[in-house]
């Protein structure tokens, strides 16, 4: 069915400039609503790509100490991450628009073969 975790990467890039910045724990309770496939994500998956989005410099992440409960680490958006945000978008549309002639096609009436 190919790699469906390489679509967590647009949804944490989505969600993360909606929210401005947010806690790894946070993203998950709102990623089901934004996912791009009806597989189950892993949280572990999730924390795999903002590692590796921090790794390529589209997310910064700090630590919070600041609120009585353990450490946290949160994240935000950098600038190269909202263009690599659009880069996402501009594929997105793409491939949604494939995958509707793919539909249309897979399910017109076979012709007949003469």
């Amino acid at each position: 069915m190919g790699n469906l975790y390489r679509f967590v990467e647009p949804v944490v890039l989505l969600l993360l400039k909606k929210k401005g910045q947010s806690y790894g724990y946070d993203l998950s309770g709102d990623f089901e609503q934004h996912a791009l496939t009806d597989a189950e994500i892993e949280r572990a998956a999730l924390y795999r790509t903002l590692r590796q989005l921090e790794v390529n410099g589209n997310v910064k992440s700090a630590w919070e100490t600041d609120g009585g409960g353990p450490a946290r680490r949160v994240y935000r958006l950098t600038a190269r991450g909202e263009q690599h945000l659009e880069e996402w978008a501009t594929v997105l549309e793409h491939v949604s628009r494939s995958m509707g002639r793919f539909v249309r096609e897979a399910r017109a009436p076979a012709r007949a073969k003469v």
